[in-house]
C-alpha cells in the first residue's frame, strides 16, 4: 500500500462504528450466498468519506488504487469518488487512463452503490463521445456487476438526451434474473421516460407482457394509478 492510501486507511478506521458495520453488513446482502457475500463494512458513513475526501485535494490514481483493492467496502467506495474526481478534472489522456484502469478493476467494483457512484460518471462519461461496443460487451457479462456497469453507465447519456444504447441494453437484460439488473434497467428506462415519455412508452408497450415484474414496477413508478395498473395487466 502506498503511504499515501495507509494514511487514508487510518483515518478511515478512526471513524469506524461497529453498530453501522452491523447494519450495513445487513443492508448490503453480505451473508453466504447473497450478492455482496463476504463484503466486509467499517461502519463509515458517504459525508465522513466525501469530508475526508476533501483534505485530500491532489490525489491520484496511484495514490487510492491499492485502496481499490481492499476487502473493506469504505475503503473501494472512496478510491471511487477519487477516481471519480480525478476523472472530471483530468484532461482527455488522464480521462482515457482512468477508463482504462476501471475497466479492469470491475472485479472490485462488486455493489450496487459502487457501481452506481462511478460507472455513469467514469464509464459514461468517457463514451459520451465515443463508441459504445464495450458496453454491450458487459452487458453480456456473466457477472452481475458488469451487467449493472453497462446499464448505469447509460445514465449519463440519459442526461444528454441519447437514449438508444439505454433502450437497446435494456432489451438485452430483459431475461436478466438477477434483482439488481431488473432494479437498474427499470430505473434507466424511467429516466427516459422523465425527458422524452414516447420512448418509454413505445419500449414498455413492446416489452411489458415479457418483462420482470420489478423492472417493470421500476419503471412505470411515477406513472399515474390506472396507467400502472394497465401496464401490470398487459393491456
Amino acid at each position: 500500500m502506498t503511504d499515501c492510501a495507509a494514511k487514508i486507511s487510518a483515518r478511515m478506521h478512526r471513524f469506524s462504528d461497529p453498530g453501522k458495520a452491523r447494519f450495513l453488513q445487513g443492508f448490503f446482502k453480505t451473508g453466504p450466498g447473497q450478492y455482496a457475500d463476504g463484503d466486509v463494512f467499517l461502519g463509515v458513513t458517504v459525508p465522513q468519506l466525501r469530508s475526508l475526501l476533501r483534505e485530500y485535494k491532489q490525489l491520484t490514481p496511484v495514490d487510492v488504487l491499492p485502496l481499490l483493492k481492499s476487502p473493506l467496502h469504505e475503503e473501494r467506495l472512496f478510491a471511487l469518488l477519487a477516481l471519480v474526481r480525478c476523472f472530471e478534472k483530468g484532461d482527455r489522456a488522464a480521462r482515457a487512463e482512468i477508463y482504462d484502469i476501471y475497466l479492469t478493476k470491475t472485479r472490485y467494483i462488486n455493489n450496487w452503490d459502487l457501481v452506481d457512484c462511478s460507472a455513469p460518471r467514469i464509464v459514461g462519461g468517457f463514451l459520451l463521445d465515443q463508441g459504445r461496443e464495450t458496453l454491450y460487451g458487459l452487458a453480456r457479462s456473466t457477472s452481475l456487476w458488469e451487467r449493472r456497469i453497462a446499464i448505469m453507465a447509460t445514465f449519463t447519456f440519459i442526461r444528454n438526451n441519447q437514449f438508444e444504447d439505454t433502450l437497446q441494453i435494456a432489451r438485452m437484460l430483459l431475461d436478466d434474473r438477477e434483482d439488481l439488473i431488473q432494479k437498474a434497467v427499470g430505473w434507466m428506462l424511467r429516466e427516459v421516460g422523465k425527458r422524452v415519455l414516447p420512448a418509454e412508452e413505445g419500449f414498455l408497450k413492446e416489452h411489458c407482457r415479457v418483462m420482470p415484474r420489478t423492472m417493470l414496477r421500476y419503471a412505470i413508478e411515477k406513472f399515474p394509478k390506472h396507467e400502472r395498473q394497465r401496464y401490470l395487466e398487459g393491456f
